[in-house]
């Protein structure tokens, strides 16, 4: 028991830089962008290795960074399982619901609304009903600029238009 101690003591920052590095590696998981996390905990998985290298040698610093990649790998996968299926995907961490719709009500009211492009649309752009602009989407690949539509249908929150012929 006093050996395992006594290990364990020797080589605590080499365990905190393997431990600290892993977990800042599941922390990045759910922290938009490349950012201090994940750096951070890269930078504290090399530390661990290069720690390992020197006390005991290639063999071992080898055998530490596949360690290392693994315990991250398991570490991250699980995390992101968890998120999508497991405790976490109930906290408040996680977006569950869709973003509501912009008072779909109100978008329903446009069908068969006619109106002009204000903007080319390919397919996206704006169009302007009774003296308001809106983003909308073409059913056609490409519309120009002053040309009359008219509200096809609505799909979810996006606004398909149709030219209308002359």
């Amino acid at each position: 028991m006093q050996d395992v101690l006594a290990f364990i003591l020797t080589n605590l920052p080499l365990i905190i830089c393997l431990i600290a590095g892993v977990a800042l590696l599941v922390v990045e998981v759910f922290v938009p962008g490349f950012g201090l996390p994940g750096i951070s905990g890269l930078v504290l998985l090399v530390a661990g290795v290069v720690l390992t290298w020197n006390h005991y040698g290639m063999a071992a610093g080898l055998s530490v960074s596949l360690i290392a990649l693994a315990l991250a790998g398991i570490a991250v996968s699980m995390s992101i399982k968890s998120a999508s299926h497991g405790k976490i995907s109930r906290s408040a961490l996680i977006l569950n619901d869709e973003t509501p719709a912009a008072d779909n009500e109100e978008l329903k009211a446009l069908l068969d609304q006619e109106g002009v492009t204000t903007s080319v649309l390919s397919p996206v752009g704006t169009a302007e009903f009774n003296g308001v602009r809106l983003e909308v989407i073409s059913e056609c690949a490409y519309l120009g600029k002053d040309v009359p539509v008219k509200v096809h249908r609505i799909d979810g929150n996006h606004i398909i238009v149709r030219e209308l012929k002359a």
